[in-house]
């Protein structure tokens, strides 16, 4: 029976307006789900159990507010539930988070763990690699794919295509679309987590070597220039070649 973890993150919608308010991006009016991509490591976790027995245990960081993203996850199927946080913690770098992650997945017992390919707000993309590392499991990034035919086969992409890999246990895989289907909660799914208990675990955490000096907002794009008339191919072939530099 497979220990399985997958890690799910609260992020800001994607659809959200982002304000840059004194040097400081202001979160206050914005609303929080879980990051899309881990939807499809839940799914990939899920057709694991399925497919040879277990239990999925759905893991996040962070405060209280994070709750919901794990009953949501429980909604959709998994197991249980388990947030790690401390009250001490301030802001965290990417070191300092896999490493409390990968000593919470010990304790856990896991033998393989899923993730989105990257987090909807920072997009690093490192929690599968570093995790990996910190545990020296096997890794494997971006998967669009899973079978469970003698062993674990993903497919991933590969030099411009795609390849299907066999991966061994125990290891961290990180899930893109691709044929994911991301099921929807049922009624009793719903109800279920509703009811649902969240196990807060606390973990040493090493002290982070990064913090934020200042954020802003991006420059604002120029306006769009717009040509009505064939007399303006050429003009609009010049500004592509020499402006936009895409012929």
């Amino acid at each position: 029976m497979v220990e399985i973890v997958v890690l799910v993150k609260r992020v800001p919608d994607t659809n959200a307006r982002i304000v840059v308010d004194s040097g400081k991006v202001d979160l206050s009016m914005v609303k929080w789900v879980m990051s899309p991509y881990d939807e499809f490591a839940i799914e990939a976790a899920l057709r694991h159990r399925e497919a040879t027995g277990g239990k999925v245990t759905a893991l996040t960081l962070g405060s209280a507010d994070c709750d919901k993203i794990l009953k949501d996850a429980k909604a959709i199927g998994v197991d249980e539930l388990v947030r790690v946080w401390d009250d001490s913690w301030a802001e965290m770098d990417s070191n300092s988070l896999q490493s409390v992650l990968s000593s919470v997945i010990l304790g856990l017992g896991a033998q393989v763990v899923y993730c989105g390919k990257a987090a909807a707000d920072t997009g690093a993309g490192s929690t599968c690699p570093g995790v990996a590392e910190r545990l020296g499991w096997a890794s494997i990034s971006n998967i669009t794919d899973i079978s469970f035919e003698n062993g674990i086969k993903v497919t991933c992409p590969f030099d411009g295509g795609s390849a299907k890999v066999a991966i061994p246990l125990p290891a961290v895989i990180s899930c893109d679309k691709g044929a994911f289907k991301v099921r929807k909660p049922n009624v009793k799914g719903i109800m279920m987590a509703k009811r649902a208990q969240v196990e807060v675990r606390s973990e040493t955490a090493p002290a982070s070597t990064v913090s934020v000096v200042n954020q802003s907002a991006p420059p604002q794009k120029a306006e769009g220039k717009k040509y009505n008339s064939a007399d303006s191919a050429g003009e609009v072939a010049r500004l592509l070649r020499d402006e936009a530099n895409v012929i």
